[in-house]
């Protein structure tokens, strides 16, 4: 790295608390992984059925000298670090970060609902992701309804960068019979498939046992998926 590029590093580092809060330990958000979570505050989208109301509105705390700290402790016992929200990417501390966990040793996820392909392709570029989770929140026709946000063309310049890349990732979509009923699902995974995806497409139901951004009310799960919680495309 030559000098000026490792200023920008150093300084954007110094700037700001990003991470809300940090998760010590699972097994759970990265495949095949031990990992801890990076929780970074605020989003760019207020999806009804989001259930870290805490995160998205609330403001980070935690400054990378924290975040090391933490994971100093970590080396060796750890395999990755999920950077999850909120949304990641629109911090721009997350590079820098990104370089200095995979300088550690660590693997890197990213958790995205691809809003910022730009981030996302830098942090491609640079190697500094082993693997993503990539948010498809349905189609262009009820993307407003469903993130309050106009940003589908965004995510889905993500998804080709994710598709032109060797990253592994997959998509995901979390469903609430309000938002999305069985033809939009059908549609979306058509959609996907014609553009070339032809990974696990995952599908989370609603969690009615938290509190949620939204007053989306708590029902039976939707037919349609009791049996199908993960279509491959």
């Amino acid at each position: 790295m030559n000098t000026s590029s490792a200023n920008t590093s150093s300084s954007s580092l110094e700037k700001g608390r990003p991470v809300f809060s940090i998760s010590p330990f699972t097994l759970l958000d990265f495949p095949d992984r031990m990992a801890c979570i990076l929780w970074f505050a605020g989003c760019n989208m207020r999806c009804t059925y989001c259930y870290n109301p805490e995160i998205v509105l609330g403001k980070g705390k935690l400054s990378w000298d924290d975040v090391r700290e933490f994971l100093l402790t970590r080396i060796g016992m750890l395999d990755g670090v999920v950077f999850s929200g909120g949304e990641c990417t629109i911090h721009p501390q997350i590079i820098p970060f990104a370089r200095e966990v995979k300088r550690m040793g660590f693997e890197v996820k990213i958790d995205t609902n691809g809003s910022r392909p730009d981030v996302l392709e830098t942090l491609i570029q640079e190697n500094l992701v082993d693997f993503a989770a990539l948010d498809f929140k349905g189609m262009p026709g009820n993307y407003w309804k469903i993130t309050r946000s106009h940003l589908f063309k965004p995510f889905e310049k993500s998804l080709k960068i994710l598709l032109g890349s060797s990253v592994r990732f997959e998509v995901r979509t979390t469903v609430h019979p309000d938002l999305l009923n069985y033809q939009e699902l059908d549609e979306m995974e058509k959609w996907l498939r014609e553009k070339g995806f032809s990974g696990t497409f995952y599908l989370q139901l609603f969690r009615g046992d938290k509190e949620t951004l939204g007053d989306l009310t708590q029902t039976r799960k939707p037919d349609f998926v009791l049996e199908q919680s993960v279509w491959r495309t």
